[in-house]
């Protein structure tokens, strides 16, 4: 691309609907975020400052430079426009503000549909098990702005020592254990759980998919409907579940069957499941972890194979801590002052934190290495310091296809 300062706009045109910030207008090419903006019904019918689509980009890099103040966030957008006669006008604050109301969440969730998927290939190291591909899902929860409209749709959480400082949003995402690759979110209120904010992520599953999760998620209900989409399942389950031995198998592991409350008396219609039982050599801690899993042939994944596989559970507790402690920063509280801004965040980081892992991964496969060896938190410093010396030209409004930078 040209460098802004080598070229001038179209007479006619606005300095501001000409932005691109690197990194991130590769993941998300100008002609995408034109057209998720036109399916949510969100263009412009005047001229603005702040059209869409910078406003798309706005809050990307606000939740790439987590913790600046939106003057300087549209500062580091807006740095090197102009052609040494006209400069673009930083919005205030105010103005801000106001184009997010305008765009709100639904182009950013429709972007995230549209280009979160998993990146893996058959050539990437440590994504897969034989033919399956590594997935997780889990939960966590962020703190929001100390708002009564906040408090009123998340909640707060409540202890014997009183209630928490902020209200917190509950986040369940799903992740692709070997890229980190964030493929599914929902986000809601602190009062839904993780069984129930889960079920939404389901249609994001498919055959070929091994779906690990720990024993916080497992019901009859749920295990069966995660099952419905032809993933196989492996999920841990509390040891004083009552899982009778049916048949004992070879690797040490058997087969049992599970049902659903209103039989589980008069043990009918039963599913079968294959259960593992392992504790963890050279640990003091005895505990007795039990798995249960839809493989029932001991031959295509073996006892001990799914009981070392199931640490890779705890990529996406990685996945979660990467997102929290080091893009948005330790501590920090999202910033906006209603739900609807807290979910358009929310989005916005899941997006700038796929960009950043996608980058990883095309690294890592030229290399030949396992994206887990490159770090994080050094790709996140490359990312941020490439957006100010990459403010550069972007097509006028485009149109499906006709994007001369596709990413």
């Amino acid at each position: 691309m040209a460098r802004v300062g080598q070229v001038k706009a179209p007479a006619g045109e606005r300095l501001s609907d000409r932005i691109a910030i690197g990194v991130l207008t590769q993941a998300f090419p100008p002609g995408l975020v034109d057209e998720v903006i036109a399916e949510t019904g969100r263009a412009e019918q005047r001229s603005r400052l702040l059209p869409a689509r910078v406003v798309v980009y706005f809050i990307l890099a606000m939740c790439l430079f987590f913790g600046q103040g939106y003057e300087e966030v549209a500062r580091l957008l807006g740095e090197g426009l102009g052609d040494g006669r006209r400069s673009w006008r930083v919005p205030t604050t105010a103005a801000i503000g106001r184009a997010r109301r305008r765009l709100g969440v639904e182009p950013l969730k429709a972007l995230f549909a549209r280009v979160c998927r998993p990146v893996a290939v058959s050539e990437t190291v440590g994504a897969w098990y034989r033919h399956w591909r590594l997935v997780a899902v889990d939960g966590t929860t962020l703190d929001v702005a100390d708002t009564a409209a906040n408090e009123e749709f998340f909640g707060r959480h409540a202890s014997g020592r009183g209630a928490g400082a902020f209200p917190q949003a509950r986040v369940v995402a799903l992740a692709e254990c070997g890229t980190h690759a964030v493929f599914g979110a929902v986000s809601g209120p602190l009062s839904a759980g993780e069984q129930t904010l889960s079920r939404q992520l389901f249609p994001k599953l498919g055959e070929g998919m091994l779906l690990l999760a720990d024993r916080g998620f497992y019901g009859f209900e749920l295990w069966q409907a995660a099952r419905a989409t032809g993933a196989d399942l492996l999920w841990r389950v509390r040891s004083s579940a009552a899982l009778p031995v049916v048949k004992a198998l070879a690797d040490g592991s058997y087969l049992s069957s599970v049902h659903a409350e209103a039989d589980r008396k008069q043990r009918r219609n039963p599913v079968q499941v294959r259960v593992i039982e392992y504790t963890l050599a050279g640990h003091k801690d005895a505990t007795v972890y039990r798995l249960l899993t839809t493989i029932l042939d001991p031959d295509a994944a073996p006892a001990a194979d799914l009981a070392a596989l199931y640490v890779q559970r705890w990529e996406i507790e990685t996945t979660l801590d990467e997102i929290k402690t080091h893009q948005r920063g330790p501590r920090l509280v999202l910033r906006s002052k209603h739900p609807w801004g807290v979910e358009q965040e929310i989005y916005g980081f899941l997006l700038v934190h796929h960009a950043i892992r996608h980058l990883m991964h095309q690294a890592a496969l030229r290399q030949g290495v396992d994206p887990d060896r490159i770090s994080f938190i050094r790709s996140l410093r490359v990312v941020r310091r490439q957006v100010p010396a990459q403010a550069a030209l972007s097509p006028r409004q485009t149109h499906p296809g006709t994007d001369p930078h596709p990413g």
